[in-house]
């Protein structure tokens, strides 16, 4: 290494420990930062510096482990989350993660590739626990608007040229991105026929993400049998689809297609049985009967199918 590079890592190193610090600060309370919008920004704009820092230098596994936290502050910043002691731990051996790394870089014999990539693999457990919980104590509004939002550095700055280089090709997140938003427009209207179709075909959409992938396809077509359901509202479909989807795309992301599951939730989601109904032959009876069973919105529908 030139006495340049060496220079410039001396920087990095001493800039991130600064950032280090903040989000130390800002985690041990976590309660207090989370009713702060500036604070929130700060502990967000600190895993972004150092994550382009991490990508400017070269090492991805700095660079992904910033960008772990910097996507769970975002949910902070779309609206309130509840937190308890749980989520203040999970954020913890989140950030010993990333301070993890930092000091392995600083010491004399640095961070190699090899070590780097074995510490990510080791602490994806332990990111994919901190997003579910943190899920769970977020305001669902807020979860279901980060999981669809664009990326915030969609135009990479002069800071990241290495990243821009490596993302020339658009990566699994990004294609999904505007489905995801399609998928909101859809869920955030009425529930109707049309805007069902409409979800079927982003699903379909979506395949070609991975097409050579079978737990991918498998993700989607448990989503787009889940959404056939009309049993299920939307309010119940989104944030299960949604986060599934994303989650997936993370992994394929990360390079390990292998961990994409279909969940418990999304598994009972797409196998309950489809609702069946006996109309009686009577007249009368039979529209006795869809009264009980459909609203006043549903009938209407089924009276502009049928073109009464």
């Amino acid at each position: 290494m030139s006495d340049n590079q060496q220079r410039i890592l001396g920087y990095f190193i001493e800039e991130a420990k600064e950032h280090l610090g903040t989000l130390e600060q800002g985690l041990m309370n976590l309660s207090e930062a989370s009713e702060d919008s500036e604070q929130i920004d700060e502990l967000f704009r600190a895993a972004h510096s150092i994550k382009g820092g991490g990508a400017m230098l070269g090492y991805g596994s700095i660079q992904k482990t910033a960008h772990r936290l910097e996507d769970a502050f975002k949910v902070f910043r779309d609206g309130k989350v509840n937190v308890d002691e749980k989520l203040e731990s999970l954020f913890l051996t989140a950030f010993d993660v990333l301070q993890d790394l930092i000091t392995r870089l600083e010491s004399p014999e640095g961070l190699s590739e090899a070590q780097g990539k074995e510490l990510v693999k080791g602490a994806e457990s332990q990111f994919k626990e901190l997003q579910q919980h943190l899920d769970q104590c977020a305001d669902i509004k807020a979860v279901i608007a980060d999981l669809g939002a664009t990326e915030t550095e969609e135009t990479p700055t002069a800071s990241e040229p290495q990243e821009t280089e490596k993302t020339t090709a658009v990566s699994p997140l990004e294609s999904l991105r505007p489905l995801l938003r399609q998928m909101l427009a859809d869920f955030k209207g009425d529930d109707n026929p049309d805007s069902r179709q409409s979800l079927w075909e982003t699903c379909d959409r979506a395949k070609d993400i991975a097409p050579d992938n079978s737990q991918w396809l498998e993700l989607v077509k448990a989503s787009k049998s889940a959404i056939g359901n009309p049993k299920h509202s939307y309010s119940t479909l989104a944030p299960v689809i949604i986060q599934e989807l994303k989650q997936g795309a993370d992994h394929l992301e990360l390079g390990q297609p292998e961990k994409i599951e279909v969940s418990e939730s999304l598994e009972r989601l797409a196998n309950t049985p489809t609702p069946q109904v006996l109309i009686p032959a009577e007249p009368e009876a039979a529209a006795a009967l869809l009264k009980r069973i459909f609203n006043q919105q549903q009938l209407s529908q089924l009276k502009a199918k049928i073109g009464v």
